[in-house]
């Protein structure tokens, strides 16, 4: 019987690595996939794994009907077995309904990875929805860890360096940026809740310490 599969952890904790796996093993057995993706870090139709691993994909983007796109492949004689839906967070609720119809009625498996809440600690209304309405939700057993070595839980926005907790929930950026104007960081909630990022962390150190005057 298909499935609703829900991937899910923070940044960096390898969920477009085992999306870009998943559909690596589907395809070896002779099935056949569509892979989606939406707003990924390498750009449009990409999904992309820190581990260096790329691929080209489908662009979810706000008009994307999924149940209209998989039974029109059907009809052409292109039967889908499964979809692969990366970064699924920034799905609508509808698209996830759209998702759960393939998978009851059309015997369509669905993989959906995605992080659960945004850099204000709420949940994303995609994977609100995913939440609500999978078969099976699976927290990723690879943890992505906080500067201080806790299990991460939450995912931090930084602009210039600086910790912020307000403004636009979709803002496109990487855990791996250098000097970028918006950046994320992983953190524990005891970090994420005092804003203790790891430059942060570094410069209270470095004042305690002497080393560094604010005046």
């Amino acid at each position: 019987m298909a499935e609703l599969v829900f991937f899910t952890g923070t940044m960096d904790s390898g969920k477009s690595t085992l999306a870009l796996q998943t559909d690596y093993n589907y395809a070896a057995r002779g099935r056949t996939g569509l892979v989606f993706t939406r707003h990924d870090r390498a750009g449009e139709a990409r999904i992309s794994s820190r581990l260096g691993l790329e691929t080209t994909a489908r662009e979810a983007d706000a008009g994307t009907d999924f149940w209209e796109l998989i039974v029109a492949e059907n009809a052409r004689g292109n039967p889908v077995d499964y979809l692969v839906c990366d970064e699924a967070q920034f799905y609508s609720p509808a698209q996830v309904e759209q998702l759960a119809r393939l998978v009851d009625e059309v015997e369509v498996d669905v993989f959906a990875f995605g992080i659960t809440t945004d850099f204000r600690t709420r949940l994303f209304p995609g994977s609100a929805r995913l939440l609500e309405l999978a078969d099976r939700t699976e927290v990723l057993q690879v943890p992505a860890l906080c500067w201080c070595g806790r299990a991460a839980t939450h995912n931090a926005r930084t602009v210039d360096g600086v910790m912020v907790v307000e403004g636009e929930q979709v803002v496109v950026g990487d855990t791996g940026a250098v000097a970028a104007v918006v950046a994320y960081e992983v953190l524990c909630r005891r970090h994420h809740m005092r804003r203790m990022t790891r430059a942060a962390a570094r410069q209270h150190a470095a004042v305690q310490e002497g080393r560094l005057d604010l005046a």
